[in-house]
């Protein structure tokens, strides 16, 4: 209760920064939070240090906590306030989560590399799901998965069609926490020109590597191919001891 009670602050405060309710770019204290949300400091203490942690928020001793302005002048399209790392909960523009068009789904046998990243044996199978995802009308991603059959046995052409992670959460109640993930960027193909509308000119982005659930289980191999424009990321580095 208390995790659901931390994770329902942190949202409603991200929502009130990207809003732009403090003007002034400061924050109330944490007392006046907790009396706020008619919830307990550590409950507001650990939202605090998330945002901190995130680069939305810092403190200044003496001062007080206040938005980083350059956060919110640079705000990425991709924000991640659910309780798993799925795209249809993480990118949002104006409010709308994407909506997916489903391009392929096939059951294929897990190759050597696939095998070593999922912690298959040879002759394990694999769905193979192809997805193209679309923000506001726009083609902006294409999604290619790798998910083991012995991990999610019943998934269906109608499941694919929506968010998988979400119901993983829902019907298994496992969510995905972590990944490995690498970001580059190459020119792009012709398969990204016709269906994220690129011209031959114009590069993608990419996002490859592993999602693993809650319980350390590897369940994604993932590689996702960006229109470049939609490639807009925030990064806070900090060597504070605590």
């Amino acid at each position: 209760m208390a995790d659901v009670i931390y994770m329902q602050v942190l949202a409603d405060l991200k929502h009130r920064i990207y809003s732009n309710e403090f003007p002034d770019k400061k924050l109330p204290d944490e007392r006046s939070l907790s009396e706020s949300y008619g919830v307990s400091r550590s409950s507001i203490k650990r939202a605090l240090n998330i945002l901190a942690a995130q680069g939305i928020i810092f403190k200044k001793r003496g001062s007080g906590t206040f938005v980083n302005p350059l956060y919110l002048k640079n705000q990425p399209i991709f924000h991640n306030e659910g309780s798993n790392l799925g795209v249809t909960d993480s990118y949002q523009l104006g409010g709308q989560a994407p909506t997916i068009k489903l391009l392929n789904f096939q059951v294929v046998p897990a190759n050597d590399d696939l095998q070593q990243a999922l912690f298959l044996d040879e002759g394990d199978f694999v769905y193979q799901i192809e997805r193209l995802r679309i923000l506001d009308g726009v083609p902006f991603m294409i999604e290619t998965g790798f998910i083991p059959i012995k991990v999610l046995p019943e998934l269906s052409t109608d499941k694919v069609e929506g968010s998988i992670f979400n119901y993983v959460e829902e019907t298994k109640k496992k969510a995905v926490t972590k990944s490995f993930m690498s970001v580059m960027a190459e020119p792009s193909n012709a398969a990204d020109q016709e269906l994220l509308q690129l011209t031959a000119y114009e590069p993608v982005g990419i996002m490859e590597g592993i999602f693993f659930l809650d319980d350390g289980t590897p369940f994604e191999v993932s590689t996702m191919r960006i229109n470049y424009k939609y490639m807009k990321y925030n990064a806070f580095v900090s060597l504070d001891a605590e």
